[in-house]
């Protein structure tokens, strides 16, 4: 049986497009997003050495647009520095082959 983290990467590697986090929790039926960001956190780095690579759409401001592109974390923002708005959409993320 293939663990959490087995499953997310297998989901994303099959993925036709990005994948968000809550769309993960529903699929795997976990209930705390923070799992999941720290899971692919972890599966980023993993990745590398099979030669495979995470691709993130970057969080966005749903008022002003503003994108998060240079974040260090899979997390999404909790507000736009831009504008101060909380209407923020979330990042997603696939793995792809180098």
């Amino acid at each position: 049986m293939p663990t959490r983290r087995e499953e997310i990467a297998r989901i994303l590697e099959e993925a036709e497009h990005p994948i968000t986090a809550e769309e993960l929790c529903q699929i795997l039926d976990v209930r705390s997003r923070s799992v999941i960001y720290e899971d692919i956190t972890h599966i980023a780095k993993s990745i590398k050495a099979r030669g495979k690579e995470l691709l993130v759409r970057p969080a966005v401001c749903g008022k002003c647009q503003y994108e998060f592109y240079a974040r260090k974390t899979a997390k999404a923002p909790s507000r736009c520095p831009k504008c101060k708005s909380q209407w923020i959409i979330a990042p997603a993320f696939i793995i792809r082959d180098k």
